[in-house]
């Protein structure tokens, strides 16, 4: 992947900066536009330690559960999983009307979804960045992206996937020293309701790790989805396979 990949970030873009906290997260985020989640709008979030945005609820869980939840809990889980930055990285977010940053959204925006009339007047940036898993014992770390975004009645989510390293933390079962094995990350969406959610492929199991080599909109790492009211496009139909101990696609 290509350094574009990922939308500017970190302190130099203003973000804030979660504390430095295991099964931490943001304090509540009142947003200035609502957000479009399922039908349901939002006014506020939560930026999660452990790989998630959520709505109505902090999410401190560390061991991710297969969707839908039985419990109600509206969320986005760009990489759920054990992420402990106290061991390392940081955990950044902003939300902003910067026009640069809006005129690259709506230019993606449109190429991958070309009926779609879309001009983005605001987005919201979390990334996690280099984060480390919960007992490791080494200095892998994880990079990924999620971007909010709408024009007030149309909402998307791009998840960039640039470096991923580990799949489990310690105590889901993980191997302290790879970061693999037990019950490994999960992405994808958790409506609130019990019947409308989406898993992205591989979530949860080990090929999730080569989530930086899966797309559904032909970009390797990038996946982007409407939100409002929920769509699932252009999904591969391969699931990545792991043959031999090495990740790859058949």
């Amino acid at each position: 992947p290509t350094a574009s990949l990922l939308y500017p970030y970190g302190l130099a873009q203003r973000d804030h900066k979660n504390p430095k906290l295991d099964d931490g997260t943001s304090k509540k985020l009142s947003i200035a536009v609502p957000f479009t989640f399922y039908g349901k709008t939002y006014q506020a979030l939560y930026v999660n330690n452990n790989g998630v945005i959520s709505f109505d609820t902090r999410v401190n869980q560390y061991t991710p559960d297969p969707f839908p939840l039985a419990d109600g809990r509206p969320f986005v889980a760009p990489y759920w999983a054990d992420v402990d930055n106290v061991n390392g990285g940081d955990i950044f977010y902003r939300e902003t009307t910067d026009p640069t940053l809006l005129a690259r959204v709506t230019e993606d925006i449109n190429q991958y979804f070309p009926k779609i009339p879309f001009t983005a007047t605001w987005a919201f940036v979390a990334t996690w960045d280099h984060v480390a898993y919960y007992g490791s014992t080494t200095n892998k770390g994880n990079t990924f992206q999620a971007v909010l975004t709408t024009d007030t009645k149309t909402s998307f989510i791009i998840l960039n996937y640039w470096d991923i390293q580990w799949t489990t933390g310690a105590a889901s079962d993980g191997d302290a020293e790879t970061g693999l094995g037990g019950t490994p990350a999960h992405a994808g969406f958790n409506s609130g309701d019990d019947t409308n959610f989406y898993n992205i492929p591989g979530s949860q199991t080990e090929a999730i790790i080569n989530i930086t080599q899966t797309s559904n909109v032909n970009v390797p790492g990038r996946w982007v989805f409407q939100l409002d009211d929920f769509k699932v496009t252009g999904v591969p139909t391969e699931v990545p396979k792991v043959a031999d101990g090495k990740s790859c696609w058949l």
